[in-house]
Protein backbone atom coordinates (compact mmCIF):
# COMPACT_ATOMS: atom_id res chain seq x y z
CA UNK A 1 0.00 0.00 0.00
CA UNK A 2 1.32 3.37 -0.90
CA UNK A 3 0.17 6.31 1.20
CA UNK A 4 1.78 9.52 0.00
CA UNK A 5 1.58 12.57 2.27
CA UNK A 6 2.63 15.93 0.88
CA UNK A 7 2.47 18.93 3.21
CA UNK A 8 2.37 22.15 1.18
CA UNK A 9 0.36 24.04 3.83
CA UNK A 10 3.16 25.81 5.66
CA UNK A 11 1.81 24.42 8.95
CA UNK A 12 3.55 21.83 11.09
CA UNK A 13 1.47 18.62 10.94
CA UNK A 14 2.32 15.24 12.46
CA UNK A 15 2.38 13.26 9.23
CA UNK A 16 3.20 10.02 11.06
CA UNK A 17 -0.15 10.17 12.87
CA UNK A 18 -1.95 10.65 9.54
CA UNK A 19 0.01 7.73 8.06
CA UNK A 20 -0.92 5.44 10.98
CA UNK A 21 -4.54 6.63 10.74
CA UNK A 22 -4.73 5.75 7.05
CA UNK A 23 -3.10 2.35 7.62
CA UNK A 24 -5.59 1.65 10.42
CA UNK A 25 -8.65 2.82 8.45
CA UNK A 26 -7.68 1.00 5.25
CA UNK A 27 -7.17 -2.23 7.20
CA UNK A 28 -10.50 -1.82 9.02
CA UNK A 29 -12.29 -1.20 5.71
CA UNK A 30 -10.58 -4.23 4.12
CA UNK A 31 -8.96 -2.22 1.36
CA UNK A 32 -6.28 -4.10 -0.60
CA UNK A 33 -2.71 -3.60 0.60
CA UNK A 34 -1.99 -2.78 -3.05
CA UNK A 35 -4.27 0.27 -3.10
CA UNK A 36 -2.73 3.73 -3.36
CA UNK A 37 -3.92 6.97 -1.77
CA UNK A 38 -2.48 10.46 -1.46
CA UNK A 39 -3.00 13.10 1.23
CA UNK A 40 -2.12 16.65 0.28
CA UNK A 41 -2.15 19.44 2.85
CA UNK A 42 -2.55 22.89 1.31
CA UNK A 43 -2.91 26.47 2.51
CA UNK A 44 -6.14 28.44 2.42
CA UNK A 45 -5.43 30.05 -0.95
CA UNK A 46 -4.83 26.74 -2.70
CA UNK A 47 -7.85 25.17 -1.00
CA UNK A 48 -10.07 28.08 -2.02
CA UNK A 49 -8.95 27.65 -5.66
CA UNK A 50 -9.79 23.93 -5.56
CA UNK A 51 -13.10 24.61 -3.81
CA UNK A 52 -14.15 27.11 -6.49
CA UNK A 53 -12.87 24.93 -9.36
CA UNK A 54 -14.44 21.63 -8.27
CA UNK A 55 -17.41 22.57 -6.09
CA UNK A 56 -18.21 26.03 -7.48
CA UNK A 57 -18.28 27.37 -3.91
CA UNK A 58 -16.36 30.39 -2.59
CA UNK A 59 -13.80 30.33 0.20
CA UNK A 60 -11.53 27.61 1.48
CA UNK A 61 -13.01 24.40 2.85
CA UNK A 62 -11.61 21.83 5.27
CA UNK A 63 -11.34 18.70 3.10
CA UNK A 64 -11.91 17.68 -0.52
CA UNK A 65 -11.79 14.14 -1.89
CA UNK A 66 -10.93 13.19 -5.44
CA UNK A 67 -11.74 9.49 -6.03
CA UNK A 68 -10.00 7.74 -8.90
CA UNK A 69 -10.86 4.06 -9.41
CA UNK A 70 -14.23 4.16 -7.59
CA UNK A 71 -13.14 1.49 -5.12
CA UNK A 72 -15.51 0.47 -2.32
CA UNK A 73 -14.85 -1.03 1.12
CA UNK A 74 -14.24 -4.74 1.07
CA UNK A 75 -14.89 -7.53 3.55
CA UNK A 76 -12.55 -9.87 5.36
CA UNK A 77 -13.30 -12.56 2.77
CA UNK A 78 -13.29 -10.22 -0.24
CA UNK A 79 -10.97 -7.22 0.21
CA UNK A 80 -11.18 -4.25 -2.10
CA UNK A 81 -9.11 -4.94 -5.24
CA UNK A 82 -5.84 -3.15 -5.85
CA UNK A 83 -6.17 0.26 -7.41
CA UNK A 84 -5.88 3.98 -7.00
CA UNK A 85 -8.20 5.29 -4.29
CA UNK A 86 -7.50 8.92 -5.07
CA UNK A 87 -6.50 12.10 -3.26
CA UNK A 88 -7.58 13.66 0.01
CA UNK A 89 -6.83 17.38 0.18
CA UNK A 90 -6.78 18.94 3.65
CA UNK A 91 -6.45 22.55 4.77
CA UNK A 92 -4.83 22.62 8.23
CA UNK A 93 -5.59 26.34 8.66
CA UNK A 94 -9.34 25.69 8.29
CA UNK A 95 -8.98 22.59 10.48
CA UNK A 96 -7.32 24.72 13.17
CA UNK A 97 -10.24 27.17 13.21
CA UNK A 98 -12.76 24.32 13.37
CA UNK A 99 -10.79 22.61 16.14
CA UNK A 100 -11.02 25.72 18.32
CA UNK A 101 -14.80 25.84 17.78
CA UNK A 102 -15.09 22.08 18.53
CA UNK A 103 -12.82 22.40 21.59
CA UNK A 104 -10.33 19.77 20.52
CA UNK A 105 -6.85 19.78 19.00
CA UNK A 106 -6.01 20.57 15.41
CA UNK A 107 -4.56 17.04 15.20
CA UNK A 108 -7.94 15.59 16.26
CA UNK A 109 -9.66 17.70 13.62
CA UNK A 110 -7.23 16.48 10.96
CA UNK A 111 -7.89 12.89 12.05
CA UNK A 112 -11.62 13.50 11.64
CA UNK A 113 -11.21 15.21 8.25
CA UNK A 114 -8.81 12.56 6.91
CA UNK A 115 -11.21 9.78 7.90
CA UNK A 116 -14.11 11.74 6.37
CA UNK A 117 -12.15 12.24 3.15
CA UNK A 118 -11.26 8.54 2.95
CA UNK A 119 -14.91 7.54 3.32
CA UNK A 120 -15.78 9.84 0.41
CA UNK A 121 -13.04 8.16 -1.66
CA UNK A 122 -14.73 4.83 -0.90
CA UNK A 123 -18.12 6.02 -2.14
CA UNK A 124 -19.78 7.19 1.07
CA UNK A 125 -21.83 10.38 1.02
CA UNK A 126 -23.99 12.36 3.41
CA UNK A 127 -26.48 14.08 1.11
CA UNK A 128 -29.44 12.07 2.43
CA UNK A 129 -30.25 11.48 6.13
CA UNK A 130 -29.76 7.69 5.94
CA UNK A 131 -26.44 8.13 4.10
CA UNK A 132 -25.35 10.69 6.68
CA UNK A 133 -26.17 8.33 9.58
CA UNK A 134 -24.22 5.50 7.95
CA UNK A 135 -21.19 7.60 7.01
CA UNK A 136 -20.92 9.55 10.26
CA UNK A 137 -21.51 6.39 12.32
CA UNK A 138 -18.68 4.59 10.51
CA UNK A 139 -16.49 7.69 10.76
CA UNK A 140 -17.03 7.83 14.54
CA UNK A 141 -16.33 4.09 14.88
CA UNK A 142 -13.08 4.32 12.87
CA UNK A 143 -11.81 7.33 14.83
CA UNK A 144 -12.60 5.69 18.19
CA UNK A 145 -10.84 2.50 17.07
CA UNK A 146 -7.81 4.47 15.90
CA UNK A 147 -7.56 6.36 19.20
CA UNK A 148 -7.73 3.03 21.02
CA UNK A 149 -4.94 1.64 18.83
CA UNK A 150 -2.84 4.75 19.49
CA UNK A 151 -3.32 4.38 23.27
CA UNK A 152 -2.23 0.72 23.07
CA UNK A 153 0.74 1.73 20.92
CA UNK A 154 1.91 4.29 23.50
CA UNK A 155 1.62 1.76 26.34
CA UNK A 156 3.70 -0.83 24.48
Amino acid sequence: MTIDINNESGMDVDEQVLLRLMEYNLAELHVSPDADVAIVLVDEGAMESLHVQWMDEPGPTDVLSFPMDELRPGTEDAPTPAGLLGDIVLCPQVAETQAVAARHSTQDELILLTTHGLLHLLGFDHAEPDEEREMFGLQKELIAGFHGAERRRHRA
